[in-house]
């Protein structure tokens, strides 16, 4: 994909029904479900682009990517191991195990970083979500190249062993760990919210 200069005129809407068809279909992939293939180098360059474009009060960039490939994968699930037991000592080898054997499922991982700059007159609230429209764009790109994927925390997400191996700043916490692949089988629709609960419109 091209990149666009600044400054180069842009369209301030974009009609489309695959678009809005896509949007209304949106769902995850459970990890277990997802295999390989997963997105090539030249793919995923693509699906960060779009990741990145994303709103940003005064263009901060509050977010950065870590990227999770081949071997790579199997050594952090050995960071995971490590966190889980350092949290309880008294874990079985099994369940101490349990999210490095998931980690390695999907092909391709992206950690979204949030990295907050505390000084700035942003919101700090502001650039959080920012970095939550980072993982939500993300899903999206992968989607639409035709890749399954799923947005997932955990303990690991908040794990002070697993923050030191990704070299995190005081400032910095993981959005979200966005696990990528092909679908073994298609996801099942789940609940979605009652629009007449969560809709009100405001008339003074």
């Amino acid at each position: 994909m091209d990149m666009i200069e600044p400054g180069t005129p842009l369209p301030a809407a974009h009609p489309s029904d695959e678009t809005l068809a896509l949007l209304a279909r949106r769902r995850s992939t459970p990890l277990q479900l997802l295999h390989e293939p997963g997105p090539d180098a030249s793919q995923l360059d693509v699906i960060l682009r779009i990741a990145a474009r994303v709103p940003d009060h005064r263009k901060l960039v509050p977010f950065r990517f870590v990227v999770f490939e081949g071997t790579a994968r199997g050594a952090f699930g050995d960071v995971l191991t490590k966190a889980a037991l350092a949290r309880d000592p008294d874990l079985s080898e099994r369940k101490a195990g349990k999210d490095a054997a998931l980690f390695v499922q999907a092909p391709v991982t992206v950690a979204v970083v949030s990295s907050v700059d505390r000084e700035h007159k942003t919101p700090e609230w502001e650039q959080v979500l920012t970095a939550g429209a980072v993982c939500q764009n993300l899903l999206i790109a992968a989607s639409a190249y035709g890749f399954a994927g799923q947005w997932l925390t955990g303990s690991a997400a908040y794990d002070a062993t697993v923050r030191e191996s990704l070299a995190l700043e005081p400032n910095e916490r993981i959005a979200g760990f966005l696990h990528l692949g092909t679908a073994a089988e298609q996801p099942l629709e789940r609940d979605r919210p009652d629009m007449d609960a969560i809709v009100t419109r405001w008339e003074g």
